[in-house]
């Protein structure tokens, strides 16, 4: 379930401002390192793929999901939110993110529901306006649990 990856421990609000996109994912990805999700190695792969493949991350409007390939910088499955109030742009002003969700995979099958959840919840449009006005981790916390 969504809800036992998303919550108020790996999900962060802050204004965002001067942030580049890489120190937005390093940012995001704080409570899985803290809290022994990943291994600092995994941030650089992420950030890595991004400057190799371009903004691939950007899956919809205002909205970045953060990911590499299981290279053994994973610990278990999990997942993490930085949702900032300024918009950061993602390699380019085309690309402007407010939600930076971080997914952590062990595998190539392990996170899939947690995905199928994620896509439930960002393909309703009155989701993401209330998760993109969202002020604070308790309150993003609560519109993911309606969703689950």
């Amino acid at each position: 379930m969504l809800s036992d990856l998303l919550n108020e421990k790996t999900i962060t609000v802050i204004s965002g401002h001067g942030l580049s996109w890489e120190q937005a994912i390093a940012t995001a990805s704080k409570p899985l390192l803290d809290n022994g999700t990943i291994q600092h190695g995994y941030i650089e792969s992420m950030i890595n793929v991004v400057q190799r493949e371009g903004p691939y991350i950007n899956i919809g409007p205002q909205i970045a999901l953060a990911h590499s390939q299981p290279d053994g910088n994973v610990n278990r499955v999990g997942m993490a939110l930085l949702k900032t109030n300024d918009s950061i742009a993602l390699t380019s002003q085309d690309h402007m993110i407010n939600l930076w969700f971080v997914l952590a995979a062990i595998d190539s099958t392990s996170h899939l529901e947690s995905i199928k959840d994620l896509t439930k919840l960002l393909t309703n449009s009155d989701n993401v306006v209330k998760l993109l006005s969202a002020n604070s981790s308790e309150d993003i916390f609560k519109i993911i649990k309606s969703v689950n």
